[in-house]
């Protein structure tokens, strides 16, 4: 049932969940919970959420409105700002940028102690659009009064996960691929169930001011390793490649775009992110938190299609051919 979020409790231990019908909102918040915090989740259709989950404390607002944002934010102790606006039109970096400024002077307001955003890594040479929004919106709640950790992830593998989505599908879908110069570039995978430690873990970490972190997985990758791997987890051969180094990341996304099921405008945005390495200036996070060891790609590459196994068949023409290509081994 749901909590009035005007109605302080001085003594729980009370987060503002954003992002809590996503999927890395959705991975913690049992954590949350499992770590004595009492959870309040942030979302635009509270009315659609409670349906489907009646037993959660769900609060309606938006973190652009910094009305709904002062109402959810009241009695909370901390927050996970776990949003982004990727896919949803022009000008959505600076919707994003005044969006995390607004949320930062609203939990200033309401005696918020702790902010965690999780963000990407910064590449080492030009971000694209979506890689530099992430890490200005990071920029934006370090600079504001609520002291706040800022955790930058590259590739997360899970149940849920867009770019995980991307390589599951077209590993098990495509016999043969082209190989883009983009699918070089390298970049450390990291498993849900080790960000969720992370997320947690930063809510409670002495924190003298605000300051981010890499929190990498344990191998560095490139791209065409990624597929290879997820293709064996999928039990088929290594996938054939045709190295075609003159097709940038817009035109490939063309073809990420018919295989995939994930949603092209957002496709777009992470394949055009590709073309530079992501790789995390270093591991120092994980060390504070005492977490050394991180679940390997192959392992949390397996834990994701576990998960979709447990919803069933994938439907349609797509899953026609990915039960074809395994029955004949591919």
């Amino acid at each position: 049932m749901s909590q009035d979020a005007e109605t302080p409790d001085a003594e729980a231990r009370i987060v503002l969940l954003t992002g809590a019908t996503g999927f890395v909102g959705g991975a913690v918040r049992p954590e949350l919970e499992a770590r004595g915090w009492r959870v309040r989740c942030l979302t635009r259709d509270a009315e659609g959420a409670r349906r489907r989950a009646p037993e959660l404390d769900w609060v309606q607002g938006d973190v652009s409105d910094p009305a709904s944002c002062a109402r959810a934010l009241a009695g909370c102790r901390a927050a996970l700002y776990l949003v982004h606006g990727m896919g949803e039109g022009g000008g959505y970096k600076e919707r994003e940028v005044a969006a995390a400024t607004g949320f930062s002077r609203a939990a200033a307001a309401a005696g918020v102690e702790r902010l965690v955003y999780l963000g990407g890594v910064a590449p080492r040479g030009t971000a694209s659009v979506h890689l530099s929004s992430r890490l200005d919106v990071g920029a934006a709640l370090r600079a504001g009064p609520v002291p706040t950790i800022e955790l930058r992830a590259s590739m997360i593998v899970g149940r849920g996960s867009l770019s995980w989505l991307i390589v599951r599908d077209l590993a098990a879908r495509l016999p043969v691929m082209v190989l883009p110069r983009w699918l070089k570039s390298r970049t450390e995978p990291v498993a849900i169930d080790d960000v969720v430690v992370a997320l947690v873990r930063a809510l409670d970490l002495p924190l003298p001011a605000s300051t981010w972190f890499d929190v990498p997985g344990p191998e560095i990758l490139s791209g065409q390793e990624i597929l290879e791997q997820t293709a064996r987890v999928l039990g088929l051969r290594r996938p054939r490649m045709v190295a075609v180094p003159f097709l940038s990341p817009r035109l490939s996304s063309l073809w990420v775009r018919f295989v995939t099921r994930a949603r092209w405008s957002v496709a777009r945005e992470v394949v055009v992110g590709l073309t530079e390495d992501l790789l995390a200036h270093d591991d120092r996070f994980w060390r504070l938190i005492d977490h050394p060891h991180l679940v390997p790609f192959s392992e949390a590459a397996r834990r994701a299609l576990q998960a979709e196994r447990r919803e069933g068949p994938v439907p349609g023409a797509w899953g026609a051919v990915e039960r074809a290509l395994r029955a004949v081994g591919r």
